[in-house]
């Protein structure tokens, strides 16, 4: 009864989860989507379209460079206080954020002002995806059944195919709506939208229970500084996080992002053209992400994640002489290729970062590779490819640089298997367990 009970309680949250990093991501897609089509001459004016395109792509980079920081925030008082409260608190702020884009005077309005006040935003909606990702993945985990805890954590990672798809729908909707009137006002109605989304979202996640392994981690007592004994006793682990999370998303905000400046300005396709390619390819990626959370849960999960690099490496170096085909079902398979070869290392992901720390630190640990990796993965991705692409005249070159982002995830991921690194964050826990007394007893991390 009590393991049926507790069944129950696991999907309810991994239900919870999905929602909640999707609604987070809606907003964090939808500026990446705006970012590629409008806040170049809306906030960043030029007689250079090149220079208002990497303007614009910059402010979509520095939202990666607060996640950290909001990573480490969440991750001190989520390991001290508890998963539950900060996802709620992360909720907020991400909303909030986003609603004042959507109500941002551009540059022709308010002059210089409008880019500066762009930029805080996206470094507030950094901070609450960074505080985000943590905690929603550490409650999927610690709530799931010891041999699951792959496929329920990737329910964390379904928000981001989900949140696209969102975001990308409403962008092509309000598109279609508004006509001519999208670039000056139409795309503002999908960030004030997210008002919505957020209050639906905030009701659920406050019916959610707390992480039963934090539970019993806090009768021992938290870390005193979480992050600093982090970085003292574990930081190849934070290190390996890092490399091992860096890949998937480069190549995923490169078929999400890059591709809405660069289908329409060298393959000849829509807006819209690009915009639904985006739809069609998360909507798939979010069935075979489930599909690989599965099949690492059964087959093992290192094994799914080395397929899963050399499938990444030929998705990468596909991509673009697919879409340059300017055949738009060919380019349709290269964006659903790129944006589902990443599953396979990207599902396992929350289960991997979880069994290199212990639950005292599991938080921070988790949140810090995970934000870091995105900084030095995704972050750039837009802007190198318009760099590379400005530098070379070549697509292909694209593609070589994101299997080679590829090639050094998989290397540590392969680390992170070794055993070497989880076994000292299950001797801790061990420890805690027999420091704590015989009424707290758990399963290893």
């Amino acid at each position: 009864m009590t393991q049926s009970v507790g069944t129950r309680e696991a999907r309810k949250v991994a239900r919870a989860s999905f929602i909640g990093t999707t609604i987070e991501w809606y907003d964090f897609f939808l500026y990446g989507a705006a970012a590629a089509l409008v806040f170049g001459p809306q906030f960043f004016p030029s007689g250079n379209p090149v220079v208002s395109q990497l303007g614009s792509f910059a402010t979509f980079a520095v939202g990666f460079l607060t996640r950290p920081v909001g990573g480490m925030i969440a991750g001190h008082f989520g390991d001290r206080i508890g998963r539950k409260r900060i996802l709620i608190l992360s909720l907020v702020v991400m909303g909030s954020s986003t609603v004042l884009v959507g109500v941002l005077p551009n540059y022709a309005q308010i002059g210089l002002a409008a880019p500066v006040l762009l930029v805080v935003l996206r470094l507030v909606q950094g901070l609450a995806v960074g505080a985000e990702w943590g905690g929603a993945a550490l409650m999927a985990v610690e709530h799931a059944p010891p041999k699951r805890r792959a496929l329920y954590g990737s329910a964390t990672q379904l928000g981001v195919p989900a949140g696209a798809i969102l975001s990308n729908l409403m962008m092509l909707l309000l598109s279609w709506l508004t006509g001519a009137g999208f670039t000056d006002w139409g795309w503002r109605i999908g960030f004030v939208a997210s008002l919505a989304l957020v209050v639906y979202g905030l009701v659920i996640r406050r019916q959610l229970t707390e992480s039963p392994l934090f539970a019993k981690a806090a009768r021992h007592g938290p870390a005193r500084v979480p992050l600093l004994h982090l970085l003292r006793r574990y930081p190849a682990g934070v290190l390996i996080a890092i490399l091992a999370t860096a890949a998937s998303p480069a190549i995923g905000y490169t078929v999400l992002t890059f591709t809405l400046s660069y289908g329409p300005k060298v393959d000849g396709f829509s807006r819209n053209d690009i915009l639904l390619m985006g739809i069609v390819a998360s909507f798939v990626q979010m069935f075979a992400m489930l599909w690989a959370g599965l099949v690492a849960d059964r087959s093992g999960r290192l094994r799914t994640m080395m397929i899963g690099t050399a499938v990444q490496v030929a998705a990468a170096l596909l991509l673009f002489p697919l879409l340059d085909t300017k055949i738009w079902v060919v380019a349709l398979l290269a964006c659903v290729f790129g944006a589902t070869s990443n599953v396979a290392q990207y599902a396992p992901l929350p289960a991997v970062m979880s069994d290199l720390f212990p639950t005292n630190v599991r938080y921070s640990g988790s949140s810090l590779g995970y934000q870091v990796g995105g900084i030095v993965g995704g972050s750039f991705a837009p802007m190198i490819a318009t760099g590379i692409l400005a530098a070379t005249g070549s697509s292909f070159m694209i593609g070589v640089y994101l299997a080679g982002m590829t090639v050094i995830s998989g290397v540590a991921v392969l680390i992170a298997h070794t055993g070497a690194l989880t076994r000292r964050a299950r001797d801790e826990e061990a420890a805690v367990v027999v420091r704590a007394g015989p009424a707290m007893t758990t399963e290893a991390p």
